[in-house]
């Protein structure tokens, strides 16, 4: 380390390589060694303090590297999202990682990305303690002199870079702020002074007195107190906006500049906190707290600024909380309190198994059909389609789709409770009415399901003298459901179809929100027309409640079809296993064997059932629960205590699992009172 120290001072050799030596001596074999990067930091440390030589060679170096570079990019570029949207910045990442960008060493930035080349570079240096690294500045700047003491007044190269890069952060931000899509979500914007032009005449006015407060003695600096009230009513801005999109929707646009928004924001803050250090007595080793926070900052954007995950996970954050949250509000519906509403959810259910015992009958018949692949798995996914989009319209309920509803529910409930025993108390009793109402709705599906099949089958037969279906396609639909032939991964790839429809349904909420959909629905003057106003406003209320519904069933009868599809364009074992289904082809299956199979092949049947359905529900309740929680940002460290509070309360009040109260109390749920609600029209 000191050999590579007295080249720095040397002119006649390469001065940014030694300076990538020299982080090369700092860096741990493994980034996750923490313990050895600041055992190698601490040993630098010591010998500048024992060195003065070496010290005074170091900072000569450190000032002509920021001397001889351009820093603004560094300051008001680095971490921070560009201009040119979602996608652009998208396919830049994607091409940076398979093709390195240019890296042109006059500019500060790309010396940083030289220097600390390894992505993982970041970990290791934001380990190391800040109060080591402000006292390697600290030692480094040890001769440092202050300006008070100094015959000149000029200002250094680093502060003007810096004054020149708020410049530019102030006018980024105004021009983010002012942006069309901010003002149709917030019209407030647009009736008062704009925050974000009255930030940047207080900045300019502060920059420009600034500099001429550090070159004389005379002039008083503007306090930036100013500055950072401009700030924080840009800052109040963007959260309002942020609230009115959850409300209205969103999308990858609005998020993306919203983010823009904040990253300059906040970077012109960070820059300011510094300036405003420097105030003091005008040396750099005073505000060395401020230097090793932007620092460590600036290390991570640049060792990430290739890394698509990161990048996704940021920008869709905003969109999958609205997505979850508009499931989180319907899944409400799907968790009874009373038993007027348990009833409730069972006839729905009850509806939705007679629809799909004419679906799965259906299905059957187009597979007689002998149609083309295409044509086949096109005729599939239009049954199960339109067919779950009737039973929402008629009010009916779908089991399996309760899950990826109630999980956000749950999700929201969970975030909170906050680590409260009250709270705590009411999840478990919410998870209580949760599992009744889905036992209710699956109850209804498979209830009404296999009587309705098998009298499917019976009038059938009664009317034609064929069965239904053969006893060799009766067999193979038994066989299908066995829980040694596959059924399990099958429903399990039902499960994921349940989540993304989920996800589908809440995204199109989204839509029918930020798009204005109702309303511009009413202004069709064809069909206003047609229909008349009142028909009109109906149609209009209608979809603004139930389009992330019908698309989500929709959308779901085409992933249920697609999937076997999939398997037989790509010779996959791909099939799909949905308990509701199951269960009528259980009672096809009967009724083409003239109900001959005892009371063993009945039993394995029924076993069948209950693991497809407890695939289907468990694999869509854990994926949605997962990402609603992530959406959220939901770190739930009570999980093992609601565990156990959730088995007690199961042994000692296993009612409260199956069955509803007998009389009509409500229950408290998340710290507030639960509503009755009404299941006559229930999302499937």
């Amino acid at each position: 380390m000191d050999r590579v120290l007295e080249r720095l001072g040397d002119p006649d050799c390469d001065e940014l390589a030694q300076w990538k030596a020299l982080v090369g001596e700092l860096r741990p074999p493994r980034a996750s060694d923490a313990a050895t990067a600041e055992s190698r930091l601490r040993q630098l440390i010591d010998t500048l303090k024992v060195r003065p030589d070496l010290r005074r060679l170091l900072n000569i170096a450190f000032r002509r590297l920021f001397r001889e570079r351009k820093q603004v990019s560094l300051y008001a570029s680095s971490g921070l999202l560009p201009s040119t949207g979602f996608f652009s910045e998208t396919a830049r990442r994607i091409s940076g990682r398979l093709l390195p960008d240019y890296l042109d060493t006059a500019y500060m930035k790309d010396v940083l990305a030289v220097l600390f080349w390894r992505s993982d570079d970041e970990e290791w240096v934001n380990a190391i303690a800040d109060e080591l690294w402000c006292e390697l500045i600290r030692t480094v700047l040890e001769d440092e002199t202050p300006a008070s003491e100094t015959d000149s007044r000029a200002l250094p190269d680093a502060i003007t870079e810096i004054l020149e890069a708020l410049r530019v952060l102030s006018y980024h931000a105004s021009a983010i702020g002012l942006d069309p899509e901010f003002i149709r979500i917030d019209p407030e914007l647009e009736e008062h002074e704009s925050a974000f032009l009255a930030q940047n005449a207080e900045l300019v006015a502060y920059i420009r007195n600034y500099a001429q407060w550090w070159e004389t003695s005379t002039t008083l600096v503007e306090d930036e107190r100013h500055v950072q009230v401009m700030l924080d009513q840009c800052e109040e801005a963007l959260q309002r906006i942020r609230r009115r999109a959850a409300k209205l929707g969103t999308s990858l646009t609005l998020t993306f500049k919203l983010e823009r928004l904040h990253q300059h924001l906040r970077r012109i803050g960070r820059l300011l906190r510094l300036l405003s250090g420097l105030r003091q007595r005008r040396m750099f080793a005073d505000v060395a707290p401020e230097i090793v926070d932007l620092f460590k900052e600036l290390v991570r954007s640049e060792c990430r600024k290739h890394r698509l995950s990161d990048y996704l996970g940021k920008n869709v954050e905003l969109l999958s909380l609205r997505m979850t949250e508009s499931a989180g509000k319907t899944g409400e519906r799907y968790i009874t309190t009373t038993r007027r509403e348990y009833f409730g959810i069972l006839g729905s259910a009850a509806l939705g198994g007679l629809i799909i015992a004419c679906m799965a009958a259906f299905k059957l018949v187009l597979a007689k059909q002998g149609h083309a692949p295409l044509t086949s798995a096109l005729s599939f996914c239009l049954n199960y389609g339109i067919g779950f989009v009737i039973i929402h319209i008629i009010g009916g309920t779908v089991a399996t789709k309760q899950p990826a509803m109630t999980a956000n529910a749950i999700a929201a409930s969970i975030g909170e409770t906050q680590g409260k025993s009250r709270d705590l108390h009411n999840l478990v009793e919410l998870i209580a009415r949760t599992v009744r109402s889905q036992l209710a709705a699956i109850v209804g599906n498979v209830g009404v399901a296999v009587p309705a099949a098998t009298a499917i089958a019976l009038i059938v037969h009664a009317t034609g003298g064929d069965h239904f279906v053969s006893p060799e396609k009766a067999l193979g639909l038994l066989n299908e459901i066995d829980p040694a032939g596959g059924a399990v991964f099958f429903a399990a790839i039902a499960g994921v179809c349940l989540f993304l429809s989920g996800l589908i349904a809440g995204y199109y909420d989204n839509l029918c929100a930020y798009a204005r959909i109702p309303e511009r629905l009413l202004q069709l003057r064809w069909l206003h027309r047609l229909l008349g106003a009142a028909r009109m406003e109906r149609v209009a209320r209608y979809v603004e409640n139930n389009l992330g519904a019908l698309a989500g069933n929709f959308f779901f009868g085409f992933l249920l079809g697609g999937v076997t599809a999939l398997g037989v364009l790509f010779g996959l074992p791909l099939d799909i296993r949905h308990i509701a289904f199951s269960s009528a082809y259980v009672g096809f299956a009967g009724a083409g064997l003239d109900f001959a199979p005892g009371w063993q092949a009945a039993a394995l049947a029924a076993s069948g059932i209950a693991l497809i359905g407890l695939t289907n529900l468990g694999v869509s309740f854990s994926l949605t629960l997962y990402v609603a929680m992530r959406a959220r940002r939901i770190t739930f460290a009570q999980g093992r205590t609601l565990v156990w509070m959730t088995l007690r309360h199961f042994l000692a009040h296993p009612r409260d699992f199956l069955l509803p109260p007998r009389n009509d109390r409500t229950h408290v749920t998340s710290g507030r009172d639960a509503e009755p609600q009404s299941h006559s029209a229930i999302d499937p």
